[in-house]
């Protein structure tokens, strides 16, 4: 089966100001090395948008009407100190949680084995209630129960390997010991969340807290040590991975050190874990990465590894 790759246009009119990281050229990044030859046989598909019902499963309709409301006529507007909204970001926001949706019911469905969505803005730091981090809608989330309110998927894993904690995803999993979250991310940094004390209603919450300057050695021990067992142990029925690049060497938000050798790597592992419980279902989607150069190379050397799985 191929492997599937969601995005839109409108994603790239999601305007967030001269200088801010979390800029359309990222997408144009992944995109652009997504052209190479190598991905020929990607089968490449327009994101819908998403609908109110599928979002209010995870924020409920008064916060999703509000955030849409939100989205001004002109110019830019703050949603919080760093999260801010133009005229072209309810648009994209709709497209990349539809992305996330319609990934899930090709995966589940077995019209395709996995897919990724190249898409913007992120999500994992979207709480309930609340957009903050860059991120309007928790993407992975509401494809999370998309899984589950459509397609009787019970337990569903998500796998962050964004350098930045995904509070926004904990918040939403951890009183629910079906949903399984664990985040790889550098310690202490933004958000402040993130403790490997945050187990969640039955340990279906992990964090592994990498320190300042950690690379592949400190990263591949966590996840051989912690991560790949209680995968094992939870046997779910779909992984999903918040795939953020921003934990790179080259990346200019945070310090850890991971090369492209380090995502080929870990996604080889989560899908021998998907081959083993969820008959191969994986569904990524685009988080973090600000260095536009590692963005493109290690989102292909994810995508390529998706490939080949």
């Amino acid at each position: 089966m191929n492997t599937l790759l969601f995005s839109h246009s409108d994603c790239l009119y999601h305007d967030t100001g001269l200088g801010h990281p979390e800029a359309p050229d990222r997408l144009r990044a992944v995109l652009h090395a997504l052209e190479d030859e190598t991905f020929a046989l990607l089968d490449r598909r327009d994101a819908p948008k998403a609908t109110e019902e599928q979002l209010a499963r995870v924020h409920g309709a008064d916060y999703v009407r509000m955030t849409l409301q939100a989205v001004p006529e002109e110019g830019l507007k703050h949603l919080d100190s760093d999260t801010l909204v133009s005229p072209g970001s309810g648009e994209a926001a709709l497209r990349a949680a539809g992305a996330v949706c319609a990934a899930v019911d090709a995966v589940m469905t077995g019209e395709a084995r996995n897919a990724f969505c190249a898409v913007r803005p992120p999500g994992h730091h979207a709480e309930p209630d609340r957009a903050m981090g860059f991120c309007l809608f928790n993407n992975v989330a509401v494809g999370a129960l998309q899984a589950r309110v459509v397609h009787g998927a019970r337990r569903v894993a998500v796998v962050d390997f964004d350098v930045h904690h995904g509070n926004g995803t904990q918040a939403m999993f951890e009183a629910d010991g079906d949903l399984f979250y664990a985040s790889s991310h550098q310690w202490p940094l933004y958000p402040g969340s993130g403790k490997p004390e945050e187990r969640g209603v039955g340990n279906n919450i992990l964090n592994l807290c990498l320190p300042p300057m950690a690379g592949s050695e400190e990263f591949r021990a966590a996840v051989e040590g912690q991560l790949l067992g209680a995968l094992d142990a939870f046997q779910p029925e779909l992984m999903m991975i918040s795939a953020g690049f921003d934990a790179h060497t080259a990346d200019p938000l945070a310090n850890l050190n991971f090369t492209d050798r380090d995502y080929v790597w870990v996604t080889e592992k989560l899908i021998e874990i998907a081959d083993r419980h969820a008959g191969g279902r994986v569904v990524s989607t685009l988080e973090g990465g600000y260095n536009l150069t590692a963005l493109g190379s290690a989102a292909a050397a994810h995508v390529k590894t998706l490939m080949v799985a």
